[in-house]
Parts: C-alpha cells; structure tokens; sequence
C-alpha cells in the first residue's frame, strides 16, 4: 500500500518538485494551497505524512498546525514543517507546536526525500 503525503505550499513550482519526488518512490501525493484547503483534504482522506508550509494565504501552516495537534482524528499525523522562516525563534516554535521535524528553504529535494522516508519508516515501525 502506498503511503498518502499531503503536500501543503502556496508555491507550485514547490509542490510540483516534491510530488515528481515522491511519486518517484511510489507514493500518493496530493497537494492544498493553503492551510484551510489542507485542512478539508485532512478530513476527505486521512494522509499518513502532511509537508506544511508557514507563509500561506488564508491560513498560515503554524495556525493549521495547530488545529492539526488539536483534533483527535489529526493529532498524530507527523508533520514536516517546509518552510523559508528560519530564525531561531520561528524554528523553535515549530518544534514546540509538535512539528515531526523542520526544513528550511531552499532545501535539497534529496534531504527532504530522506527525511520523508525516515518518518515513514517510523510509521512503519510503530
């Protein structure tokens, strides 16, 4: 069975990287513009990995996050937190929100590709 990777990012060039990626490796990968768009692909289909941007139009990824840890049917879907917001306190608030790990822009689509694998594999494990 194919893991479900929801991929939420305003940028599509971003999205378009990591789906090519991921779909490389026999994943599902569907993708939301925003964090209230996410947030109805959530509750359509549950994906076993959400990739959440933090500058989004409508519904910012700290905000989503948020709703995310607070419902009982999202609360333990990892999360990797993409996104160009990199000072230390941004990093350090993504990490207490319960991020399952935080990559900044500009990334190597290869750390992230390992990183999503590593967290899967743990899904896998558990």
């Amino acid at each position: 069975m194919a893991h479900k990777v929801l991929v939420v990012d305003d940028h599509p060039p971003t999205v378009q990287l990591i789906r090519t990626a991921l779909e490389g490796l026999g994943m599902e990968v569907r993708a939301a513009s925003n964090g209230a768009e996410s947030l109805i692909a959530v509750n359509d289909e549950r994906p076993d990995l959400i990739i959440l941007d933090v500058m989004m139009p409508v519904m910012d990824g700290f905000q989503t996050l948020q709703v995310l840890q607070q419902s009982k049917e999202t609360e333990d879907v990892p999360v990797i937190m993409l996104t160009a917001r990199s000072s230390d306190r941004d990093v350090a608030y993504g990490w207490r929100s319960g991020v399952t790990s935080y990559l900044t822009k500009p990334f190597s689509i290869d750390q992230l590709v390992t990183l999503v694998q590593r967290v899967l594999e743990g899904i896998a494990l558990t």
